[in-house]
């Protein structure tokens, strides 16, 4: 049985029900939809877009726009995992395998094989 992630993330849960529930709307009513429906590069640029915002953001230090410009990137993240047919639970049970783990020690259990990021 999966572990049940700490309440603080039902937000995000609610966001992706919903973001599942209009996958397959008419893409002329639904936003989610008509990404969806331009398919992985029309979401894989709205990704790299908002990731570019939010560098700015942080680069000029400006931290309310900085919250504006993360809470895009991951509702852009989550539409691509909807795309993909990503479960929350699949992105919950990695984080929670990574816990506890320093970064540079997961990074390297990688090997080289990773992309140097």
């Amino acid at each position: 049985m999966a572990t049940r992630p700490p309440a603080d993330v039902t937000a995000l849960e609610a966001l992706q029900a919903t973001i599942r529930a209009r996958l397959d709307a008419d893409p002329e009513q639904s936003y989610v939809a008509r990404l969806h429906h331009k398919g992985t590069d029309a979401i894989l640029k709205k990704v790299g877009e908002e990731a570019a915002e939010v560098l700015l953001a942080a680069k000029n230090e400006d931290s309310v726009n900085l919250v504006h410009e993360l809470a895009d990137l991951w509702f852009h993240c989550a539409v691509l995992m909807a795309h993909a047919g990503i479960e929350p639970e699949q992105l919950y049970s990695e984080l929670a395998r990574r816990a506890g783990t320093s970064g540079l020690a997961e990074k390297a259990a990688r090997g080289q094989s990773s992309n140097g990021a």
